[in-house]
This record gives C-alpha cells, structure tokens and sequence, in this order.
C-alpha cells in the first residue's frame, strides 16, 4: 500500500464530495463543504469515515442543501460523518472541545466557497497558536492516559497501530505540536515513519476486510508479504520499530514542550544559554549539547559523559549531539579505561532517566560503536507473553529497577552491567542464560573490569534464572536444593548480587512475576543459601600497606605526594597520625572538587597514610598543601560547603555495622550517593566522637560510594555496641539520612 493509492481514494472522494454539492444546487459563495481529520490530510485507508463539515456564515441558512447533500454519498456506500455549523459555531466548538480543535487543524477544502474555508483554517489555525500555552497540558494529560490505558505499539502482543503510543495518533499529534511554533518536532523523521505506519494500517483493513487497526497473530505472514519483507519476524521488527521511533519522538517533543514551561518569560529575541556541566558537555534549554570548544575527535569519553549527565539530570540528550558524537568521537580502545567504565555504570544506574537517553542512543546509531552486541536483541520479541516488553525494552527496564537495588550489594558496578546483559543471549538456538554468559565475558573484558569481576558478571548472566526457578519448583527443606544454589554460586557476594538482580529483572517483566508470594519464596531461599555459604566463609581481614615515611612528616608535616595514573592522579598523604586526619585531607580534596574514585587508609606506627585514586589531573601539591593547612587551622571549615539536605538525594544512605567482619575493631559499611565530601563527613562525624579510623576502604561504583572504615576508640581497642550504634547514628545523620535513635 503507498500514498498513491491513498491519495486516488482521497481524490475518489473528493470527486465524489463535489459532485454531490453540485448536484444539490450548492452555492458559491457563503457555504462551503470541507474534510477534516485524516480525510483533510488526504490520508484515507480502505474502510476510512469521510469527516465532512459544511459550513455557513454567520446568518445564512443551509436549507434543504443541509439534508441534500449527504444522500449521495450515503448512497455510494461510503461511511460518512457529517455535521452542519455556521462559522461561529464551528470556532466555538475548536474553542471548547480540543479534539474538535485537533481534526480542524487538517481542514481542506471540497466544495463552494473557497474563501470561506481559507478564513476558517486561517482563524483555526492562529487561535491554535494563541491557545497553545494553555491548551498543552490538556493535550498531554489525554495523550498520557491514552498511552497507558492502550500501551506502546513497539510492545503490544497484538499492536494497534492507531491509538497506541507511538502509533498514528500520537504522530498527528505531534503534527499539532509543531503547528503551535512553540517546541521543534524532529519533521522529517517524524513524517518517515508516519507515512510508514500509514502503509501499515492499509494493509492491516485490507487484510481485515473492515475498519480495523489491530495486528493480530496469524496476519504477520500476509504483513511480510505485503510489506515486501522476508518473514513474519521481519514484518513484527519493521513495525514495532516504527512505533518505538514515534515514541522516541513523542517523548522528545513532550519534554521539549515541558522545558518551554518551564523557562522565565522573556521580551525580544534571546540566544539560548549555555551552561557548561561537564568537559566539552553542557545544557541549553532542558538539552544536553556540546559545550563551546568542544572536540569529539579529539574525545572518546564525549558521548558516554554526554549521555550519563542526561540520564542523571533526566534531560533531553540532543539527537542532533548524539549523531555528532557517533559520526566523530575516536572509538574506545579495548579495554576501555576506568573513566569510560565509570560512566557507563553510572548511565546504568541513573534510573527513569535512562530510558529516554538510551532511545536516543539507539535512534541515532550512538549505540552500536558502544555495544554492538546489543542489535541482536534489538525489537526482539520476548517468547513469553508475560513479558510487557520486547527484550531490548525489558533490559532497559530492569537496569532501571536495579538502580534502586545498588544500596544491597557490595559491587553495584557488576550489578549494573549484569542487568544490561543478562538477557543479551536471547535470540539465539542455545538456552539464552548459556549463550549469554561468553557474550557478557567478552563485554566485561572489553569495558576494563578486573578478572574478578569478569567472573562474576559472567556467572550472574549464566544463572540469572536460578533463584526464581529454583524457589518456585524446588523444595527448599531439602538440602539439595540449597547445595544446588550454594554450588553454583560459590559465595555470600554472588548470591547477593543474583537476588538483587532477581528481583529488578522480575519486576521489569510485570506485576505477576513479582507478587509478594514469589518475592518471598524468592527471599526465603536466599537466607537458607546464605546461611550455608557463611559457615565456609572466613571472616574479612585488613590487609596493610607499608610506605616509606619522608623525612618532612616526621617534622609534623603533610607530605603529599602526586603521580599521574592514566587519567588521573594518585595521591598519598602521610602525617602524624590523629583523630581527625582523614577527614582534613578528604576535605581539601573534596573542596576542589576532586571526584574519588577509590581510596585506601591505615595506621602505619605512628603515622597516617593514605592512597587516593582521584579523577583530575595535573593536581598541584603546594595548592593542596595550603588548602590542608587553611582546614587543619581552622581559617577555612569545609562542613557548610559539602553537607547537603537528604531531600537531594535518589536513596537513603545506608549505614551498618557489620560485627562479624572483624575481631579487633568495629567495621562500618556505608552505601551513599557518590558526591563531593562523602568521605569527609563520614570521618568527620566520627572524629568529632573521638573515635579513630584504623582503616578505610573507599570505593566509588557507578553512582554510589561503598566506603568500609575499621574503628577503633582512640586508646585502641573495638568500639562497645552503644558506641558503635552512637558512631552510625552520628554517620547517618551527617549524610542526611533519616536520624535514627542511638541503641
């Protein structure tokens, strides 16, 4: 089917309108007949309604002409849906009614006066865009309803291909957003894949035999052939793709609208600010671009920043940036660095925000130099119909719910990239968990994770399936059943990690593969395999460094040490030792908005030294130096430029103290949001109690800082369990988090 034939229908009825006006005895001048809808777009289907409208000035009366007229066309065995309306009416009810204003928009002229409906679509149209800032809402508000109560057409089991989102509904709508001047809508595109999903829906009435947009199952064969595609899989990719491209659209042009609110009024012509946010990224008008002086050909790293600070800011990623950046940003090297790997988990884990960049990414080919893998599950169906989503979607889906799961495990990086892949087999003739897991190795190897790490993302893609089917088929009182899980996983750390990633793949899929009844079974396995797997685990050990002590700290002062590593810098302070220390030197590096990406501490004799891996470069000791001193005197206080209200934060901070990691002192685990000072509030909440940092282990995965400090009370010795409760009660609040009593 091809615009052609639907413009020989539209010209069929067209011929059909005038004649039966003439017919009739219509007159020239002050009554007019007029199409609207999609018969105004001149976009008729096999079994379309004819949306006709004859009009009249203001006084004159239609007579007979009103009754006449549709006769013939009733007779012809069209479907007709007629109305008569003096002009004023007509304007009224665009006013009153915003579907009415919508199908006016697409008014055509048929018969009689012309001049009378060029003042009608000249007045619908300018009281449109007099309207617009108010009438967008209510536009939003019934598209948003209608996409939920009939789902997105890239996912629907039997798609409609007209009210779904992302289906001809939402393109015309789109059509009426550009008509208000207000927000850019991506046109060429936009019309591609519009007369694309025209061809579709007169194929599927054809097939039908009625006025139906509803693909159902045993019409995808006859689909591909009509199509000139090779397959029925051919033809369900071809649409579904369709509609995830309108979607895209739609998405980008409503949050471009929401940024149009969102903007101060303003007089005369101004340049939209640029305000930079990141090296070579910045925001102008709710859309991450390019900052000024940006060179992707000389930047790698360009389009990862670019996407993570969207995602994170749940801002539009420009799709002209996104392209740019494709075409000319140098390909990572294999391995990538740590930087590429760090912004990756972070894209991962930046929740709802993620969905609308990786769109972006995909819809622009951004996406295939950063995992080329990812086209074999692209618009794949899922072969269970209780999934929502086709697997692409569902991968998308279940990262953003393990983005809320980052707080529970000890690596959130492995997580993050576990969600991405875990699916990443599918498509394939060998079980998707078993042709998964030498992918995800590759992928794992290819983003530089340590071989550790390798491993495990590998075997949490292997057996991703293993809790959920384990804990609805297996007995759990037998104890093969928890050996089995046990075996298989190996230890405490993949078992979490795997439940974690459970859950956010569950509730990705839908509702009912996450009851409460399935959630716990799930839980209930979870604890009996741990309990297992702790009996052979060995309690955590502080292993210590040695360094040797300069000459200038044995004087009493910092010596800080630089070295460039990669890209960034390694740090080692060392110092007499005090309560206290670390929190001076996180907080000179955290005042100059130094971002920590790991750190190490210890008591070596009489001395504190610390090793920090900082994202800067080219740092100057002496400046550090100074800013130490300026804390350290007191001339400068750090706490009320690095706290921050708790109302900021995605999650809670989690603090725990974790009484069987260690006989000699008392372990806190703190899980927080990765921000400047985290560590510096932390050691300065606890040297305010006099308590010691014996040790610390600060590691920054994705978006979240996983910070492990070993304590002692300043005369040596574990903390009691009322001073460790007052320590992470202190912790806590100095984080923002919920205040909790002290035990």
């Amino acid at each position: 089917m091809t615009a052609a034939e639907r413009a020989r229908r539209t010209a069929e009825a067209d011929t059909l309108c005038a004649t039966a006006y003439a017919d009739c005895g219509g007159p020239d001048t002050g009554i007019a007949l007029v199409a609207v809808g999609g018969y105004g777009r001149g976009e008729l289907a096999p079994h379309s309604d004819l949306d006709v409208v004859l009009v009249c000035d203001e006084g004159l009366e239609p007579g007979e002409l009103a009754e006449r007229v549709w006769y013939p066309l009733w007779d012809s065995g069209a479907r007709v849906d007629h109305a008569v309306r003096t002009l004023p009416e007509v304007q009224r009810a665009a006013e009153d009614d915003l579907r009415v204003a919508l199908g006016l928009l697409d008014v055509r002229h048929l018969a009689g006066d012309p001049n009378l409906t060029l003042r009608l679509r000249t007045h619908v149209l300018a009281q449109w865009r007099r309207g617009a800032l108010r009438r967008l809402p209510e536009l939003q508000r019934l598209v948003r309803d209608r996409q939920r109560r009939v789902g997105e057409l890239a996912h629907l089991s039997v798609p409609e291909v007209k009210e779904a989102g992302g289906g001809l509904r939402d393109a015309g709508v789109l059509k009426a957003l550009s008509a208000t001047w207000l927000v850019d809508v991506p046109h060429v595109e936009l019309e591609q894949s519009r007369r694309a999903l025209l061809d579709v829906r007169d194929l599927v009435q054809t097939l039908a035999g009625r006025a139906s947009d509803r693909i159902a199952p045993e019409m995808w064969t006859d689909m591909a052939e009509g199509l000139g595609l090779g397959d029925a899989r051919a033809a369900q990719v071809h649409v579904r793709e369709l509609g995830r491209r309108i979607t895209h659209l739609s998405r980008l042009s409503w949050r471009r609208v929401d940024a149009r609110f969102a903007q101060p009024a303003v007089v005369g012509v101004r340049r939209p600010a640029l305000v930079p946010v990141a090296p070579g990224v910045a925001v102008s008008r709710a859309e991450v671009v390019l900052a000024k002086g940006a060179r992707p050909d000389r930047d790698p790293l360009l389009l990862l920043r670019a996407a993570t600070v969207a995602a994170e800011r749940d801002l539009v990623l420009s799709p002209l940036t996104a392209a740019r950046l494709a075409r000319e940003c140098p390909p990572l090297p294999d391995p990538w660095p740590d930087e590429a790997r760090h912004l990756m988990v972070r894209l991962l884990a930046s929740g709802p925000g993620l969905l609308a960049v990786w769109e972006t990414l995909e819809e622009t080919g951004a996406l295939d130099s950063l995992l080329p893998e990812w086209e074999a599950i692209r618009m794949l169906p899922h072969a269970s119909v209780i999934h929502r989503f086709t697997v692409d979607r569902h991968v998308v889906e279940t990262c953003i719910e393990a983005s809320t799961l980052i707080r529970e495990v000890s690596r959130p990086d492995v997580l993050m990239v576990a969600a991405l892949l875990h699916d990443i087999g599918k498509g394939r003739l060998t079980e998707h968990s078993v042709a998964g897991e030498p992918i995800a190795r590759t992928i794992a190897a290819r983003m530089g994770f340590e071989d550790e790490a390798i491993d495990l993302v590998a075997r949490l893609v292997r057996w991703h399936l293993l809790l959920s089917e384990t804990a609805t088929t297996r007995d759990p009182d037998d104890p093969a059943t928890v050996a089995l899980v046990a075996e298989r996983l190996g230890d405490a750390e993949a078992l979490d990690l795997l439940a974690a990633l459970t859950q956010a793949d569950a509730r990705a899929t839908a509702p009912q593969a996450w009851t409460t009844w399935r959630a716990g079974l799930v839980r209930d396995l979870t604890r009996r395999v741990r309990a297992a797997l702790r009996g052979d685990a060995a309690p955590a050990r502080v292993v210590e460094e040695q360094v040797a002590v300069p000459r200038e700290a044995t004087r009493g002062r910092l010596v800080l040490e630089v070295e460039a590593v990669g890209d960034g810098s390694r740090v080692t302070a060392i110092a007499p030792d005090r309560v206290g220390l670390l929190a001076d030197v996180a907080a000179t590096f955290a005042l100059q908005r130094l971002p920590v990406r790991a750190a190490r501490a210890w008591a070596q004799d009489h001395y504190g030294v610390s090793v920090w891996q900082l994202a800067g470069e080219g740092l100057d000791p002496a400046l550090l130096r100074e800013r130490y001193e300026a804390i350290l005197e007191g001339r400068l206080d750090p706490q009320p430029r690095l706290s921050r209200p708790a109302a900021r934060q995605a999650l809670a901070p989690n603090v725990a103290v974790r009484p069987e990691a260690s006989t000699q002192s008392t372990v806190l685990e703190v899980r927080a949001d990765d921000r400047p000072g985290v560590v510096y509030l932390v050691c300065a909440a606890l040297a305010r109690l006099d308590v010691a940092v014996r040790s610390a282990h600060v590691d920054t995965l994705g978006p979240q800082a996983v910070d492990v400090f070993y304590l002692q009370e300043a005369g040596a010795g574990a903390l009691s369990d009322s001073r460790a409760a007052d320590a992470a009660h202190a912790v806590r609040s100095a984080l923002g988090g919920d205040p909790l009593p002290p035990a």
